[in-house]
């Protein structure tokens, strides 16, 4: 009988089915795509204090409460609308975040308008390609880098909130900007191609 070759991932994506599905198709691959990146952006917010696995389990509620991430959607709710996102127990009900998540619908669109997309603008920080990192472990990986910082710094001066320096270092990591897939990970040479 054949044995079965066990895969080998990031130590993170080892907590659950729906963090390693999470890590194998998603995590660190190149998105242009300003949907998702904001998408990306607004869960990324959503999670500061918390565990990624916790917005994993509720992303479909958030896609749901959130018209699929559609920015200009978003950036027409109200005070009605806010208030009806913390009734929702499917997402995180935390008023400065909900709150924050319509601050940075409205700073999107206007980057948008700028830039021509949220993706030029972004990708900019990273020269225009990913930065490809050789971690050997979770321990290697900062929790921010000088251009997690110069985006934080740029997106505040945009309007933007919940984007400190650690929360756009994961969202780069999130979104391909960055591969911080360590080099024993399957998905590390993958990601580079």
């Amino acid at each position: 009988m054949p044995k079965i070759k066990k895969i080998t991932r990031c130590e993170w994506a080892n907590g659950s089915e729906l963090d390693a599905h999470y890590h194998d198709r998603e995590w660190g691959v190149p998105s242009t795509d300003d949907q998702h990146l904001f998408e990306m952006l607004i869960l990324e917010g959503a999670q500061a204090g918390l565990s990624w696995s916790t917005i994993l389990k509720k992303r479909d509620n958030y896609r749901r409460a959130y018209y699929d991430f559609d920015p200009a959607r978003v950036a027409r709710f109200t005070s009605k609308s806010v208030e009806r996102l913390l009734g929702d127990a499917g997402i995180v009900r935390n008023r400065l975040k909900v709150e924050a998540s319509i601050q940075n619908a409205r700073a999107f669109l206007k980057v948008q308008e700028e830039f021509g997309s949220f993706s030029y603008f972004i990708w900019e920080f990273v020269g225009g390609k990913p930065i490809i990192n050789r971690r050997k472990a979770m321990s290697d990986i900062p929790a921010e880098t000088e251009e997690s910082q110069a985006l934080s710094k740029a997106l505040k001066q945009r309007g933007f909130k919940f984007v400190g320096p650690t929360i756009c270092y994961a969202f780069m990591q999130a979104v391909g900007m960055v591969n911080d897939h360590e080099v024993g990970c399957f998905r590390y040479k993958e990601v580079n191609r």
